[in-house]
């Protein structure tokens, strides 16, 4: 590893290695992370998104996620699994709210197939006879920790260097740039890189204050609990306004309900309440009743990476989904980007919007080919799984799909 990188990316998540794959310009990166669970992404439901969830309160996130949903499709492989996804009506829900939902994602361009009562029962068995109506999404499934540890490899391959048990400690500046970065753990060096590029989600304020600047996140806690289940296909989201417990996404044997928005002050330290287990099951058991009592194999907490300098909505679920990145020179760090917010559907997405900024601070001009490069094993699942173990291991979210693949 050099003491000198042109680019310290810091964060492992999706986006961090995805922005590490800007080695495949010929970048010289270097990409570091404290080691915990692969952040945010490792700690999701695990949904690859094609946008109807946003479709009528926000058409350009839904737009991405569409745009994302079909480059994973076609450069993941065993990263992602393609399921299909439903949305479904019970009778007491809007009527009104279904036939906007629909009317928004055709608008877009989002596949849909409409079901009565009856025909998404036969598509769902065990799904309750209070489902009024429902419609087709081409949802999917993301393995994360597949993804992320495909990513690295990737970057890797490529030229860069990946530390997965590197703390930034302090950051420097000198003249109006980042100047030195001590990094710990394995890593124990002082590194002196070109450029810098805050990758940390929900804690990308803490990494901003180190370098003495601002973001403004807003994280939010959720819960995830994943119980056996066999035979569920399609994804399940519930078609009303974003709440509690809309959502189950099936996962090879398992499925995982969730889930809930809290406000968090610290990404680390925060309260997990025994009320959101209960009424996230309760309510996703409106939609599949027999998950009521099916035994639960793991229950976790993820943190949303919200970003708003300007705080808005009291459980923060009408904080935009999209992503931002912020260049830190307007506040006199002429060599640091943050990124933040997003999907983990839209990470790609992400990662090129921030390294074309910093190619472009860089005077890079080869073009990016995240969008077309497949990723390193995505047509063997051994080989990705040989890659988590390579990067940290399993994380909650798909525990059950690359532990059990790494066992047998």
């Amino acid at each position: 590893m050099s003491d000198a990188p042109t680019v310290l990316v810091i964060g492992g998540g999706a986006t961090g290695t995805g922005i590490a794959r800007a080695s495949l310009r010929g970048v010289d990166v270097t990409l570091v992370d404290r080691g915990v669970e692969i952040g945010t992404s490792g700690r999701s439901h695990g949904l690859l998104h094609s946008g109807a969830r946003y479709a009528e309160a926000d058409a350009p996130g839904a737009e991405e996620c569409l745009r994302e949903n079909r480059t994973l499709r076609d450069i993941a492989g065993a990263c992602v699994r393609e399921t299909g996804g439903l949305f479904v009506r019970l009778s007491d829900d809007d009527p009104d709210y279904f036939d906007a939902k629909i009317d928004a994602c055709e608008e877009i361009g989002i596949e849909t197939e409409r079901l009565d009562g009856d025909a998404v029962r036969a598509v769902v068995p065990g799904l309750s006879e209070d489902v009024a109506e429902a419609f087709r999404v081409p949802d999917g499934v993301i393995y994360p920790s597949r993804l992320v540890a495909a990513n690295a490899a990737d970057a890797e391959r490529h030229g860069a260097t990946v530390h997965t048990d590197a703390p930034v400690e302090s950051i420097e500046r000198a003249d109006g740039a980042v100047s030195t970065v001590r990094v710990g753990g394995d890593v124990g060096a002082t590194l002196e890189p070109d450029h810098v590029v805050n990758a940390t989600g929900a804690w990308a304020d803490r990494i901003a204050e180190l370098a003495g600047v601002e973001v403004g996140m807003a994280p939010s806690r959720g819960v995830m609990i994943s119980v056996e289940y066999d035979g569920l296909d399609p994804v399940l989201n519930r078609c009303r306004d974003p709440d509690d417990g809309d959502i189950v996404v099936p996962h090879e044997g398992e499925a995982v309900l969730g889930t809930t928005s809290v406000p968090v002050d610290d990404p680390d330290e925060y309260e997990t309440a025994d009320w959101e287990v209960e009424r996230s099951v309760a309510e996703c058991a409106a939609m599949l009743p027999a998950v009521a009592d099916a035994p639960t194999v793991r229950t976790w907490w993820g943190v949303r990476p919200l970003y708003a300098p300007d705080e808005a909505g009291s459980d923060r679920r009408g904080i935009s989904r999209g992503f931002s990145v912020i260049d830190h020179a307007d506040e006199g760090v002429a060599n640091l980007h943050t990124v933040v917010g997003g999907k983990l559907t839209t990470y790609r997405e992400m990662a090129e919007a921030t390294s074309d900024r910093v190619c472009e601070r860089l005077g890079v001009d080869a073009d990016c080919e995240t969008a077309t490069e497949r990723l390193p094993g995505a047509d063997d699942p051994d080989r990705l799984d040989e890659f988590v173990e390579r990067y940290g291991g399993s994380n909650p979210t798909d525990a059950g799909v690359v532990d059990a693949a790494v066992d047998d």
